[in-house]
């Protein structure tokens, strides 16, 4: 390379390093002042985003993490009596309306078709989701 192309590069990485600082240093101090404190910087600013940012639907934890049977309870109701007031609806509407994911529901469906509390009908994604002979417990 020429001299020409090597004062070229130094400048834009030195550049790049300097606006990747800046960018760096807003982000702490907005979350900072997000979270009402100006206590040490970095790890504080870290733990307070990730701490703060769960996933909705299953808790944290990677690959694996159960949810406990009060979470899948509630669920579990919440779609019965959402298919008992819209029958015939597919997963995909249903996750709309209830702002769930196919993964979440996919435990609690299954344990409610087992139980008769709901039917299915089709295959994949056309299945549409029915009230069942047997009536939820309360």
């Amino acid at each position: 390379m020429s001299d020409f192309q090597n004062e070229m590069n130094r400048v834009v990485q030195g550049f790049v390093a300097q606006i990747t600082e800046l960018a760096r240093r807003a982000a702490i101090d907005t979350l900072e002042s997000a979270f009402g404190g100006r206590g040490a910087r970095g790890a504080s600013a870290a733990a307070a985003l990730s701490a703060s940012f769960g996933r909705v639907g299953r808790p944290r934890g990677g690959r694996g993490a159960k949810r406990s049977s009060a979470d899948l309870e509630v669920l579990s109701e919440r779609f019965a009596s959402f298919v008992k007031a819209n029958p015939g609806l597919r997963i995909e509407q249903i996750n709309k309306q209830l702002g769930t994911t196919t993964k979440d529901l996919a435990l609690p469906i299954r344990k409610l078709i087992s139980d008769g509390i709901i039917g299915a009908k089709g295959q994949k994604r056309s299945t549409t989701y029915f009230p069942g002979k047997k009536k939820p417990k309360n």
